[in-house]
């Protein structure tokens, strides 16, 4: 039996009137039935965002130490060595970064968090360390080395007159030759150690060369094999160049670090992006594949299931540095609290859309500033 299109459209008048007497007319009622799973992964995300202090996370990868110099332009004098121009530093600020941000949002949020990375014995490994003892994040097993750099990325901002700062060149300190296969026993070790009192494991990869900092081929193989061997802790990775590479692990990427993905290619739809994310997700054994697509959310695939998973909507000005390390800290949360995978995403993305309003600094969120975020995304549909 066919139904006449008028027939249709009353149907949907009584619906809409009857059953539906707070939502907006304008809401279609497949944008209505969507908002219905949306308010429900809300709702679950409000019954357990409170219990975050009672989750440990291990957080392993790469971290550095972001070292913000400030210039005060009229101290400049020239250099009686070489004549150039001497810049006076007045003030610097010092932020754990990479990794350290990862770390720095879970310990805003609440959650408990050992480190897991690679420091040298220079002045920059203090001062990072400091930075993540600073913000309760547990350290001691973080492997300490005299045979490699603390990267770091150190930014000159310079300000003329009354002006705002702006950031001068960037100075790096990296390690740029392999890392020695005792470094690698150690970081194994620890993180087997680690995984005794964890619920989950956040992997972050920065760096795009190959096998010069914590994720190498072999730590690669061997959080493959730890990801079968502990079956109910969660699994995370997060990497630049490398998403292709790991195995065994939920894998989280943008839409232009997915594996197979051509520089500048145009992403206005999902054309390009559900085939290399399906691909991915079963020639990895993957748990899932998570990508992100800025303002439009993300995409979760999770077996023979996608789910779209709306972002939410902020306001101008925003500054975007960190939010993908946001949303990681996030979706760990929440899949160690006990959400689906498609709830974590959610909650990853109301942290971040927190962090990228915060101008001119890393971001976090706190739990009260995330519950005030859900329930006004559960308001617009109520």
């Amino acid at each position: 039996m066919s139904i006449a299109p008028t027939a249709c459209i009353v149907l949907f008048r009584v619906i809409r009137v009857n059953l539906l007497p707070r939502v907006s007319p304008v809401l279609t009622l497949a944008a209505y039935f969507s908002s219905i799973i949306c308010m429900e992964q809300v709702n679950n995300i409000l019954k357990v965002i409170d219990k975050a202090s009672s989750r440990t996370i291990t957080v392993f990868g790469d971290y550095c130490l972001d070292k913000y110099l400030y210039i005060d332009s009229a101290r400049d004098e020239p250099s009686v060595e070489t004549g150039l121009t001497a810049y006076q530093v007045d003030r610097q600020k010092l932020y754990p970064g990479a990794a350290g941000t990862v770390t720095n949002n879970l310990r805003a949020l609440g959650a408990q968090v050992r480190c897991i990375g690679l420091v040298g014995e220079d002045g920059e490994g203090y001062d990072l360390l400091k930075c993540l003892e600073k913000i309760g994040a547990n350290t001691d097993w973080m492997v300490r080395s005299e045979i490699i750099p603390t990267n770091t990325y150190m930014k000159p901002m310079r300000a003329t007159g009354n002006g705002p700062y702006s950031e001068m060149n960037r100075l790096d300190i990296r390690n740029f030759k392999e890392t020695p296969r005792e470094l690698e026993d150690r970081l194994i070790q620890n993180l087997k150690k680690a995984l005794e009192t964890s619920q989950g494991v956040i992997i972050i990869e920065q760096y795009l060369q190959r096998n010069c900092a914590v994720i190498t081929d072999r730590i690669r193989d061997e959080l493959a094999a730890l990801a079968v061997r502990f079956p109910n802790i969660f699994f995370f990775a997060d990497s630049r160049g490398f998403a292709g590479c790991y195995r065994n692990v939920i894998i989280k990427c943008n839409q232009f670090e997915l594996p197979g993905v051509i520089e500048h290619e145009n992403f206005e739809g999902e054309e390009s992006i559900i085939p290399r994310a399906k691909k991915l997700l079963t020639a990895n054994a993957c748990r899932a594949v998570v990508v992100t697509i800025g303002a439009k959310g993300a995409l979760v695939f999770e077996g023979a299931k996608m789910a779209r998973i709306p972002a939410f909507p902020v306001e101008s000005p925003l500054d975007i540095v960190g939010a993908g390390d946001a949303t990681n800290a996030g979706v760990m949360l929440g899949l160690t609290l006990g959400l689906t995978l498609p709830e974590a995403v959610l909650l990853g993305g109301c942290v971040s859309s927190i962090t990228i309003q915060q101008i001119g600094v890393t971001g976090t969120a706190t739990i009260e500033q995330v519950q005030q975020r859900l329930q006004e995304r559960r308001d617009v549909v109520q």
